[in-house]
């Protein structure tokens, strides 16, 4: 998923530190017990970061470093300088990336973690998640006419072919998320050959449409250039909210919501403002600002939805094993890929 970059007043994102601050040129940084200082790391989208940064600064008076960039680029620049750490916070990335390095985390349990909704508290010692994405169909009202898209199944309505936008699944990882989630959803597991004779009919239906990205799969639609597109739930929530003639569809075979995590930076030198940051994005104000003023769907209970936002109670949600897909991605990518290829 793209994530944009913010600049703003009292937050300082620059390349120069992301190109400078390698193995070679470590810079140390002394802490001290009234440091005011914190260093956060993230792939967050503009949105997200113009939104809750500032509220941090003005609740705690602590002053934010920012460093944005994509989830992998930070991942390696973390463990680049993981002998001399200059990131406090990762904020932002999925669950999967934070299981995956494990080595450059610190062990720590924000005492607001018992407020988030049961299976996604930090059960790892170090993982708090704050938002979670689901995987949706984003249809343009206007074009839609009297087709019927309540679900996966409807896609292979042959009124659909060529008009369903998606990004390539072996290069987005929104796309993948689609990919995963359908397979759950249609076959009932990952490897059965109802889930993947589903997959090989909507791509024949998708008739060789590969977005650029996962942006631009959501753009088209909402442009009027297609009629449905695969994506997620934050940029479709974005259009509702603004009253573009989008729907959301949540497909009634099952969403797949996936958590976004944070986590404080092995060795940080203002460890005590990086907790003061994971209370923060999972207190009471954060969540009620993701949810009613962003798009994003918060995790803690009893929390704030805008109207633009659907209720999760009113969606058949079904739970990703993310686990085998974290071992499995790449056998899932190249049959996805086999498939594509054999029907081009």
């Amino acid at each position: 998923m793209k994530k944009s970059i913010a600049l703003f007043t009292a937050i300082v994102v620059s390349t120069v530190l992301l190109a400078g601050c390698g193995s070679g040129n470590k810079t140390t940084t002394t802490a001290t017990a009234n440091s005011k200082k914190l260093v956060v790391y993230s792939p967050n989208s503009e949105a997200i970061i113009n939104t809750i940064i500032p509220m941090f600064e003005k609740e705690t008076g602590i002053k934010v470093e920012l460093v944005s960039a994509g989830t992998g680029e930070l991942l390696k620049r973390l463990q680049s300088e993981k002998e001399n750490p200059y990131a406090d916070v990762m904020f932002g990335g999925s669950r999967s990336q934070f299981v995956q390095n494990p080595d450059i985390f610190q062990k720590y349990v924000s005492p607001n973690d018992k407020y988030l909704i049961d299976g996604h508290k930090n059960t790892s010692g170090y993982i708090t998640s704050y938002i979670a994405d689901g995987s949706v169909i984003l249809v343009n009202t206007k074009l839609i006419g009297d087709i019927k898209i309540e679900g996966y199944a409807d896609l292979l309505n042959p009124a659909l072919k060529g008009k369903i936008a998606t990004a390539d699944p072996s290069s987005s990882s929104s796309a993948f998320a689609q990919l995963t989630n359908m397979l759950l959803a249609m076959g009932g597991n990952y490897t059965s050959d109802k889930g993947w004779s589903y997959v090989k009919k909507l791509f024949a239906n998708i008739d060789g449409k590969i977005a650029s990205g996962s942006g631009a799969a959501h753009k088209s639609v909402a442009d009027g250039e297609y009629i449905a597109a695969l994506t997620y739930e934050d940029p479709s929530a974005s259009y509702v909210k603004s009253k573009a003639a989008v729907k959301i569809v949540y497909p009634k075979e099952g969403t797949v919501f996936l958590d976004a995590s944070s986590a404080i930076v092995k060795g940080s030198k203002n460890v005590d403002n990086a907790k003061k940051f994971i209370d923060y994005i999972i207190s009471k104000n954060a969540q009620d600002a993701f949810g009613s003023q962003l798009t994003n769907r918060p995790l803690r209970k009893n929390t704030k939805l805008g109207t633009y936002m659907t209720s999760m109670d009113k969606i058949n949600l079904i739970k990703e094993d993310t686990t085998y897909v974290d071992k499995n991605k790449t056998n899932i990518v190249k049959k996805y890929t086999d498939i594509f290829t054999s029907i081009k």
